[in-house]
Order: structure tokens, then C-alpha cells, then sequence
């Protein structure tokens, strides 16, 4: 099925197709600037579609090959993230695995909002922790990726993968505190697979300190994993009229399977997260960054 990802290389917007080796050349296929390949994915029906569409749009753009030594030249992108990151809402589910279900469980999970689009990292960049975080885990994932289509209906694009780092020491003191606990930053891999969200996704992570492989911990996600029927979930979501806007891109991370704190260990400022989805072939590390603490001076300049 279909990979693609998207980039800007010599200061142009261009798409490439599969998961490219790291000291392997990139083919890319420039855009024209009034391309919107995510609307373009909204107005498709299945996969097979969507993959007819993406194949309609390359045929028609000129073709480039970035030899392996100049890929520094090229910058990757989250997958069809807009020119506005306000039109770009992250968020995602929790508790959603089978190994993390109790009786009694409700009906849908609990969702959350992890922030705008310019809280994704790519792989590479630091996610940031705040600095008073009480305890962060990384969060392996599936994530759904949809469009507001020209009526606002978010339609399923495709998926990736990513971390949803939260600080889940924060919900274990409080479990109120959950919205808190998920204003870490999103790390996502920039490419974007146009079949079903996987019934199976397997991998392992690795977090190294000093340079050293400190934890690591195998992991197992997708839809077979999930307590919950996922089609459903989203639909009822999405059943809500305030997150229908055009070309509004959502997404959606539908929960991990057992992490680093699960296992005892506590991630630190400077640590490095690998996560290797070796069923897709898929790896993106990062470093952690604690900032400072959270809060600031809105409120204190009430006073003034």
C-alpha cells in the first residue's frame, strides 16, 4: 500500500513515495503552490482510491532525485500538516489497550487535547517536558490522521506513527489532571500510510542516557490491541459539530501499550527515546528537553 511523505527541498514544497533507506537517494515530485494534497485525500473514498489519487497527482509534477549526500538539503514534514498550524489539532485517547483494561470500563475512552499542530517533532528534534513534569513516560503509537472535507467532516487520510509523551506521574497524583499530564510535545514520523489504520503493530523502544541504552521495552499496538472497536470510536468523536472545519487536520494518537514507567524507570532531561515500529519499518528517535517549570506571569499581571 501506498507511503508518501512530504518535504521542502530548494525553498519548494515536493512529495516523495515510501519509506526511503537513510543512505539511499530521494526521488521527489514537486508541488505546485495551489496543490492541497490534504484536501485532495478528503475527497477520496477507500485506500485504494486515495492511492489512485496520490499516483493521478505525481504523474502530472516534474520529477527531482536528491543524491544521498545532499538529503541534509531536504527538510521533512509532519504528514499534511497546514501552511497554519492553528488548522491543525492534536489530540488523542487514553486507556485504550486491552492490557490496561479493568471492569467496568466505559463505553469510550477518555479523550484529550495534546495542542495545535506546532507540538508535533519530527524525528530528530527535542520534545519538551515541562520543567515541574513529575514523572514522563513515552507513548509508542498508532496515529490516525483526518481532514475536514468541504463541509467540515473529518475524513480518515491515512495513518502514521509516533510518542505521545506525557507526564503520566502528573494523572497518577491526580487523575483529574490528565489534560495537564498530555501538554508535552508529540513526537510523529513524517510518513504517511494511505491504507487502514494496522490491526497489528509491533516494536521496541529504546531510551539511551549518556549514550548508553539505559531501558528498553518491547511494545505491541493497532486495532487488534485496542479494547475498544476504533471506527467506532472515532465516529462518535467526530460526531461532534465543533471539531468540523474544512480543511482542518486532525490527529488523532489512540493509545499505547505498557511504557518505560510501567517497567520502573523514569526518563530524564537529555535522554534520547527511540522508537523502532520494526512490523512498518518505521524509526524515529528523540531527545528529551525539560523547560521550565509551568505557569508563568499571565496570571500575576492581573494585578498590575
Amino acid at each position: 500500500m501506498t507511503v508518501l511523505f512530504e518535504c521542502t527541498h530548494d525553498q519548494a514544497r515536493h512529495i516523495g513515495l515510501g519509506i526511503p533507506h537513510d543512505d539511499a537517494p530521494l526521488r521527489l515530485h514537486r508541488l505546485r503552490e495551489d496543490d492541497d494534497l490534504a484536501a485532495l485525500l478528503a475527497r477520496t473514498g477507500g485506500a485504494d482510491d486515495r492511492s489512485a489519487a496520490v499516483a493521478a497527482l505525481l504523474a502530472d509534477r516534474p520529477a527531482v532525485e536528491v543524491p544521498a549526500e545532499d538529503r541534509h538539503l531536504v527538510r521533512m514534514r509532519p504528514p499534511l500538516l497546514p501552511a497554519h498550524v492553528g488548522d491543525a489539532l492534536v489530540s488523542g485517547f487514553m486507556m485504550t489497550h486491552n492490557v490496561k483494561i479493568d471492569s467496568g470500563v466505559p463505553d469510550q475512552p477518555n479523550w484529550f487535547v495534546k495542542g495545535l499542530g506546532d507540538i508535533l517533532r519530527l524525528p530528530g528534534e527535542p520534545l519538551s517536558v515541562p520543567g515541574d513534569a513529575i514523572a514522563v513516560c513515552e507513548e509508542a503509537e498508532v496515529v490516525l490522521v483526518y481532514v475536514g472535507d468541504a463541509d467540515g467532516v473529518p475524513r480518515y487520510a491515512g495513518h502514521t506513527f509516533g510518542n505521545d509523551l506525557t507526564d503520566i506521574g502528573r494523572f497518577k497524583q491526580h487523575a483529574g489532571h490528565l489534560s495537564y499530564a498530555k501538554l508535552c510535545d508529540a513526537g510523529i514520523a513524517p510518513w504517511l500510510h494511505l491504507d487502514a489504520p494496522p490491526r497489528s503493530a509491533t516494536g521496541e523502544v529504546v531510551i539511551e542516557r549518556d549514550g548508553a541504552p539505559a531501558w528498553k521495552g518491547a511494545f505491541t499496538t493497532g486495532t487488534d490491541a485496542i479494547h475498544y472497536d476504533v471506527a467506532a470510536m472515532m465516529d462518535r468523536l467526530f460526531a461532534h459539530r465543533s471539531l468540523h472545519r474544512p480543511g482542518r487536520v486532525h490527529y488523532v494518537y489512540v493509545g499505547a501499550d505498557r511504557s518505560s514507567f510501567h517497567g520502573g524507570f523514569r526518563p530524564a532531561d537529555g535522554d534520547r527515546v527511540a522508537v523502532d515500529v520494526t512490523s512498518h519499518g518505521v524509526r524515529f528517535t528523540h531527545p528529551l528537553a525539560w523547560g521550565p517549570p509551568a505557569g508563568g506571569r499571565s496570571g500575576q499581571e492581573w494585578g498590575r
